[in-house]
Formats: C-alpha cells, sequence, structure tokens
C-alpha cells in the first residue's frame, strides 16, 4: 500500500531514480535514448529536485510504501493567474495500475486553497497520459512547442480543468 506524502530532501536520490526510469520507459520511443538521457540530466539532476522541493509556491509529493517510491508530482502555484501547474505526475512502470497517480493527482488538487484552475502539459504522442488526465477531467485547451522549458523544441497539448472552491 503506498501514501501519498510530502517529499522532502532525504527523497532527492529516490525521486531522480522514478524520473529516471519513466523517462527512460515513456519517452526514449519519442525522443530516442541519447535526448531523454540530455533531459534527465538537465529536468531532473538533484540540483532541479532540490530547487522544486526549496519553492515556497509549490509541493513536491511522493507515494511511499516504506520501501520505496512509486510515483512523483510536483506542482506550483501562481497566486496572481490563480493557477495550479502540473510539473510531474510520474509513476513508475511496474507500479502503474495501483492508483498512485490517481492519488497523487487527487492530493495535488487540495494543496493550493483558492486556486481556481490546474494547468498541466503533456506530449500530444503519450496517449496513456492523456487518457488518464481526461478520466480525472482535463481537457485539451491549446498547444505548445515547448514544453517544460523556453526552447524546448518538444511538443506538448495543454490540458486544464477548474479547481473547485
Amino acid at each position: 500500500m503506498f501514501f501519498v506524502r510530502s517529499a522532502s530532501p532525504r527523497d532527492v536520490s529516490a525521486i531522480r531514480d522514478v524520473l529516471a526510469e519513466t523517462w527512460r520507459a515513456t519517452y526514449a520511443p519519442f525522443y530516442g535514448a541519447a535526448r531523454v538521457e540530455e533531459i534527465i540530466a538537465d529536468w531532473h539532476s538533484e540540483a532541479a529536485i532540490k530547487s522544486h522541493l526549496a519553492r515556497p509556491d509549490g509541493e513536491f509529493l511522493v507515494a511511499d510504501d516504506g520501501e520505496k517510491i512509486g510515483g512523483i508530482a510536483f506542482a506550483s502555484h501562481s497566486a496572481a493567474s490563480r493557477t495550479v501547474s502540473l510539473h510531474q505526475l510520474y509513476v513508475r512502470p511496474e507500479c502503474q495500475g495501483l492508483g498512485i497517480g490517481r492519488d497523487l493527482f487527487a492530493e495535488i488538487e487540495t494543496c493550493f486553497p483558492g486556486a481556481q484552475t490546474l494547468s498541466l502539459e503533456v506530449d500530444p504522442g503519450n496517449e496513456p497520459a492523456i487518457a488518464f488526465y481526461q478520466a480525472h477531467g482535463m481537457t485539451e485547451t491549446g498547444r505548445t512547442d515547448n514544453c517544460g522549458k523556453d526552447q524546448s523544441g518538444i511538443p506538448a497539448v495543454i490540458m486544464s480543468k477548474p479547481l473547485p472552491g
């Protein structure tokens, strides 16, 4: 049984492992192994994870069974736009289908009182992720050619949904 909790600095190495494992399994067919390794080194470095953990406008969650981290989620909130941006939601391939993604997503939805919208970017070829987000009330609201950061050159579908309250 996995329990969702806030991540801490002691989780950084395990978080990096989840990100690297899921990126290799999910995105190597889209971008090739070399490009995926470049992205892992840049976006999912220990320094990047520590930076996310330290964000005062962010929430970093892990799904933990006491022995391993099965999934992670990271989101930030813009008070000005009252929008929550879900930057990362990844579940280890061997842990998919256990409800971890659902539980992480549900918790992120409640982490930012007063937020009105939840938004995310997802690769248009990642059909399982798009189906997951659609099943959780997300709809396509746009597209970008630079997912994750400026000039990434990675296309994405932008999805959003209103939040209660």
